[in-house]
């Protein structure tokens, strides 16, 4: 099925698209005509998309087509601050190539939680703002509107600038280029443990981290990476935060959170997220905790500071 294109292209970054649909054959009408018209224009095409989904592509004369590329993004676990910078690596490599790409990703959102929904809708949002004067690459993004509830489907719609209905690829109405509006964090799980900490007291964060986790079965390696994520943050606060934080710590559903909060502002909403600089321990901090760390919400504000939770999950809830 040969599509139409409408409205503004632009002369480089990102051209993010949404296409809702309802089950396989809609799945299958959108993003094959999307290699499709790939192929012709000799593009290469990545997708990232569930595992069931890849194995229907597969399938297709289109998806066995060699410039069409799957990516595995399976060792990259649930947390969505490590999607962009897999897909920034993969465009800034077919740039070095001369290759023009396109990009096909969709989530799996199944046995999501609250937090996890919101920082995926966070993603979708910095997409925008990610590739901005990056080499000019089209992004299709699909959506099972049989899995995701209406009201996170407005939510993720109105960070699209266009969308592809009935074939038709054109500017999107319902986007909306306006700061994102965060829901208000769930309330820590009662009982925790609360300890103040200030210079000289990362060892004493460890320690607090590591009397909570142990009994719950969080133990070597994966407890090693957690006592490297919570020491980066307690030294920001202390750093960066007014020399000074509060720690909670509890566990929940199976998954151990650490909340550390401070009197100090973040400012840069792509922060962890971008790939770090080549140069010596220049921005890598936050982009370290995202890497051990399950999932990651970051809260900041002036007026109220910054909370940052971390998540590690020790068993399946």
């Amino acid at each position: 099925m040969t599509t139409q294109v409408t409205g503004a292209e632009g002369t480089a970054g990102l051209r993010h698209e949404l296409y809702s649909y309802s089950g396989e054959t809609q799945f299958l009408d959108g993003t094959l005509s999307f290699i499709e018209d790939a192929l012709a224009a000799d593009e290469v095409v990545l997708v990232s998309v569930p595992e069931s989904r890849e194995q229907i592509l597969r399938a297709e004369p289109a998806g066995s087509d060699p410039r069409v590329v799957f990516m595995d993004v399976s060792k990259l676990g649930r947390n969505p601050a490590r999607l962009i910078p897999a897909w920034q690596r993969w465009i800034r490599e077919r740039a070095e190539e001369g290759r023009p790409v396109r990009g096909i990703g969709e989530t799996d959102w199944s046995g999501r939680g609250a937090a996890e929904i919101a920082e995926l809708r966070y993603h979708e949002w910095l997409l925008n703002l990610a590739f901005t004067g990056s080499p000019a690459w089209w992004l299709l993004c699909p959506y099972d509107t049989d899995t995701i509830d209406p009201t996170t489907m407005r939510a993720i719609s109105q960070c699209h600038p266009f969308v592809l209905e009935q074939g038709v690829h054109r500017e999107y109405p319902d986007y909306v280029q306006e700061p994102f509006v965060w829901d208000d964090l769930e309330p820590a799980c009662d009982p925790f443990e609360e300890f103040l900490y200030s210079r000289g007291d990362l060892a004493a964060v460890r320690e607090k981290v590591s009397a909570c986790a142990i009994p719950h079965g969080l133990q070597g390696e994966r407890l090693r990476e957690t006592l490297i994520a919570v020491t980066e943050v307690a030294g920001n606060s202390i750093a960066h935060g007014g020399g000074r934080g509060t720690l909670r710590t509890w566990v929940q559903g199976g998954t151990l959170v650490c909340e550390f909060h401070d009197d100090g502002v973040m400012t840069d909403p792509m922060i962890g997220r971008r790939l770090p600089s080549p140069r010596p321990l220049s921005g890598r901090g936050m982009w370290l905790v995202h890497q051990l760390c399950d999932l990651v919400q970051i809260r900041s504000a002036q007026g109220t500071g910054t909370t940052v939770r971390l998540h590690i999950v020790i068993s399946p809830a």
